[in-house]
């Protein structure tokens, strides 16, 4: 087994090849003979004394004057040469203000545009390569504010406009959008410029070009479009809210709604009351939400006891002689049920009323931007209020096949009502979905005796992940038991003889037959009822900040869409309170690393990038094999491996993927890394107890160094340490 780094390279070419190269040589070559050519004497004392030539010349051949000023500036602009302000004097000096102003734009932005291409061709690559990752970031960076940033840096005339180009031209903007925003912002200062030399005459030092007045009227030209980036967010802000400003209440009630009780609503209400602020919490069902009553509580409790079984049945290979076990389902049930009873006090009315939360039961309806209606089984009642936090979640999808309703399916939310009426585990599960939910429920009802065929449309399992892990997880589920139908499309249900799906295989036609029916295709948000429509929401759109276009509206949680795991709301849940509570200080809500854990067994754990999503990014792949693991050895858990994700050459961390047990525990570590930008060196640093699993993050890390030790140095050490020994 090799611990080297796989890495994502090209075959390299040689260096006298190579097309950039070249052309760097050409355009090395092309400005030393421009600036040789007279740019190199190019003063204003040559320019005063020319004068008369060149408007003789003018007068005479008007076009020939004007291609050629225009041809002169392309080339040093284009070329990153000094000069173009002398130019934009001579261009007034010469071509009058209209044609000079005409003439010195049009050229400084195609010759600018020529800089940012040629500095992209030659530089990018080479900067992809160190910092690819860092560079993604900038991309998307401009992507969003681009043409704000862009309009600044032109408009602030102390900044070199060659560095703009550079700059620019390591991102991926356009060049029609770096053009136009280019001559927008060179307008003012190049319109100083060439009014100025009109006045050629009267000029002696740069200082009579652009006075104090004049440098401190382009400085607050350059602070436009920071003034323009807060303005335009305000008039926005005020455009939205107009509709209902005349029912906006003059003193508030709640200085936060909370609409919802799970995950996102509960911390957002915690935050509030934390920060003293007068917080309600609506909640229609029961506090707690979809993880505590249909999702990771009952399913991992589920997912444990199965593991047990399937751990007995293994205790064979360690000389461990135990009796059949077998399974008493109505006392799983229970204990299903005893686990969420024993977590429910953390999430309860109670608690959070004691923490100064106005819990109300009931549903809420968003009136206007400052008011929520409750109704439920009393009389309903408003509620003023300086902001609101939407946190109702999401449900499951249910799709509209022929029959399906005939035969009586079950989602993640009506699964476990209907596992414990049942006197004991259903024989024959079908399970409709290919992601984390049907993976992790058809390995442990198939470990548990039942005889589960999970349905996939896709090709593989978990197309999110990389195929490697897909192949981990159909691995696992077949070697439960599971029959996986992949590529196989649902054609009609019935319930004659039995209930029964008549699939598309690529095998052709199949009939199934099963006692449950398990639906699990994704989750909707849940946006009924709320009132959004009336506002004009028919969809949550949310910026950075987890706003909607109405202000002092906010969301967080599964109704979002964005991660829809439990830990994800109720990071979002302290975001969404805090913003909605003071506006002064805000932290975007997509930053942090966001881990997540398939419990399969082998658990599979991701933070960050996997190589799918690394894809376009020039990066390196380190990969361990937990069957190297001395406690892997121990345990005879062999099956597994860390796999690492990096920039080429910086080797800074984008994401890491943990296949093996307590994938979930490890995977820590690299979620505080990437948080805290520390590198692999400063893991492999780190000291961890034998035998542990934790020793697979350091053996990784080492995997990685080891991997881009210079050979050079090495063999230059060996000759040291042989010339030591004498």
């Amino acid at each position: 087994m090799s611990l080297l780094p796989e890495r994502a390279t090209t075959p390299a070419r040689p260096l006298w090849r190579s097309p950039r190269l070249a052309l760097a040589v050409l355009l090395a070559v092309l400005a030393g003979l421009i600036w040789a050519g007279g740019l190199g004497s190019l003063s204003l004392e040559t320019l005063l004394a020319q004068q008369s030539r060149l408007l003789q010349w003018h007068a005479q051949s008007p076009w020939q004057a004007r291609l050629a000023f225009a041809g002169v500036y392309v080339a040093v602009t284009a070329l990153s040469l000094p000069g173009a302000a002398l130019l934009s004097l001579a261009c007034g000096a010469v071509l009058g203000l209209a044609w000079g102003t005409a003439v010195a734009l049009l050229s400084a932005t195609l010759g600018a545009t020529l800089a940012m291409l040629m500095a992209r061709y030659l530089l990018r690559p080479w900067v992809l390569r160190i910092g690819g990752a860092r560079l993604a970031a900038v991309d998307r960076g401009m992507a969003r504010d681009g043409v704000f940033y862009l309009l600044s840096m032109r408009l602030l005339p102390a900044l070199p406009f060659f560095l703009i180009n550079l700059a620019v031209g390591l991102t991926q903007m356009r060049a029609l959008t770096f053009a136009w925003v280019s001559l927008l912002g060179m307008a003012p200062a190049g319109l100083v410029y060439v009014h100025a030399g009109g006045a050629l005459g009267q000029i002696r030092s740069p200082a009579d070009i652009v006075s104090a007045p004049v440098l401190g009227a382009l400085a607050l030209l350059a602070l436009l479009p920071w003034l323009m980036r807060w303005a335009l967010p305000h008039w926005q802000r005020q455009r939205a809210l107009a509709p209902w400003r005349a029912q906006r209440p003059r003193r508030f009630e709640r200085n936060l709604v909370v609409i919802g009780g799970g995950a996102g609503g509960l911390v957002a209400a915690y935050m509030a009351a934390a920060l003293r602020a007068r917080v309600s919490l609506v909640e229609a069902d029961r506090l707690g939400g979809d993880c505590l009553y249909h999702g990771c509580v009952p399913s991992k409790a589920l997912i444990h006891v199965s593991r047990q079984l399937h751990q007995i049945g293994q205790s064979a290979q360690l000389g461990l002689r135990v009796a059949t076990p077998s399974v008493d389902w109505p006392v799983l049930m229970q204990r299903v049920r005893e686990v969420i009873a024993q977590i429910e006090p953390h999430d309860s009315a109670q608690r959070y009323s004691a923490l100064g939360v106005d819990v109300i039961s009931g549903h809420a309806r968003i009136v206007n931007p400052w008011t929520v209606e409750i109704t439920g089984a009393g009389p309903s009642r408003r509620l003023s209020t300086r902001a609101i936090v939407i946190a109702t979640g999401a449900h499951p999808v249910v799709p509209q096949w022929p029959g399906l309703a005939d035969v009586d399916p079950v989602t993640s939310d009506t699964l476990w009502d209907r596992l414990a009426a049942s006197a004991q585990i259903p024989q024959r599960i079908a399970i409709f979905g290919g992601g984390a939910i049907g993976c992790e429920l058809a390995q442990a009802l198939a470990r548990l005796g039942a005889h589960v065929t999970l349905i996939e449309r896709g090709a593989r399992l978990l197309a999110r992940e990389d195929e490697d892990v897909s192949a981990v997880a159909l691995k696992a589920l077949q070697g439960a038991g599971v029959q996986v139908l992949l590529q196989t499309q649902p054609l009609n249900f019935g319930r004659d003889p039995e209930c029964h799906a008549r699939l598309q295989t690529p095998a052709g036609p199949l009939r199934l037959g099963f006692d449950l029916l398990l639906l699990a295709l994704g989750r909707q948000p849940n946006l009924q009822g709320l009132g959004l429509q009336e506002l004009g929401l028919s969809h949550l759109q949310l910026d950075a900040y987890l706003q909607t276009p109405i202000p002092g509206i906010y969301a967080a949680g599964d109704v979002t869409e964005q991660w829809q795991l439990t830990h994800a709301a109720a990071h979002q849940g302290w975001h969404a309170a805090v913003h909605a509570l003071q506006g002064l200080r805000r932290f975007r809500a997509d930053r942090a690393p966001m881990p997540q854990t398939l419990f399969l067994d082998p658990e599979i754990a991701r933070v960050g990038l996997n190589e799918q999503q690394a894809r376009g990014l020039v990066h390196e792949v380190t990969r361990f094999e937990l069957a190297e693991l001395d406690r892997a050895i121990i345990e005879g858990q062999r099956e597994g491996y860390v796999k690492l994700i990096t920039a080429a050459g910086s080797g800074k961390l984008l994401g890491a993927t943990v296949v093996g047990p307590h994938a979930g525990e490890l995977l820590a570590e690299y979620t505080l890394a990437l948080q805290q930008g520390l590198s692999l060196r400063q893991l492999l640093a780190g000291v961890r107890a034998y035998p542990t699993w934790s020793e697979a993050n350091k053996y990784a890390a080492g995997a990685f160094v080891r991997g881009r030790q210079p050979a050079w140095a090495l063999r230059w050490l060996e000759r040291y340490h042989a010339w030591r020994r004498g």
